[in-house]
């Protein structure tokens, strides 16, 4: 699970430089897997502050109904933020 989550730390990581759109349904499944891993391994110890997190962070990047926010700029922050959300934990 760790290299998954370290996968998803720098694919998140590269995210805001210009890279194909084909890169960024890449990164919504890799974001998205290993969220719902979080998630599951978290849900088996109780509900706590990370669950819910990456209840958030699946939903927000999951490839079958994405959210999109057209401007780069808002993504630029929250691709950040999520990296060391994964790498945190």
């Amino acid at each position: 699970m760790r290299i998954l989550l370290l996968l998803a730390a720098l694919t998140l990581a590269i995210a805001p430089f210009e890279l194909p759109s084909k890169y960024y349904l890449f990164l919504r499944i890799i974001v998205t897997i290993a969220a719902i891993s979080i998630i599951i391994n978290e849900m088996q110890n109780d509900v706590n502050l990370w669950g819910i997190t990456f209840i958030i962070i699946a939903i927000l990047f999951n490839p079958i109904l994405p959210i999109y926010l057209y401007k780069k700029s808002i993504w630029m922050p929250i691709d950040i933020f999520t990296a060391g959300l994964f790498l945190a934990y």
